[in-house]
C-alpha cells in the first residue's frame, strides 16, 4: 500500500484501519507491509465510500 500512500491521507488510512480492526497489526509491525491485500482493498473501498458520501453531500 505504500506505493499509492499519497492517494489516501495517513490519518484517513489509520482511521479506516482502526475501524476495520487492522491497525493493531500496523502499529505492532511499524509499517503496512504485513497487511493483507484483502484488508488493503477493504481500506481503499471504505475510502472510496467516504469520498462518494462527501461528494453527494455537496
Amino acid at each position: 500500500m505504500s506505493r499509492n500512500s499519497k492517494l489516501i491521507s495517513e490519518n484517513l488510512r489509520e482511521e479506516i484501519a482502526k475501524e476495520l480492526g487492522v491497525y493493531d497489526q500496523v502499529k505492532k509491525d511499524g509499517d503496512w507491509s504485513n497487511v493483507s491485500a484483502k484488508n488493503c482493498g477493504s481500506i481503499v473501498s471504505k475510502a472510496i465510500e467516504i469520498a462518494n458520501r462527501s461528494v453527494e453531500n455537496k
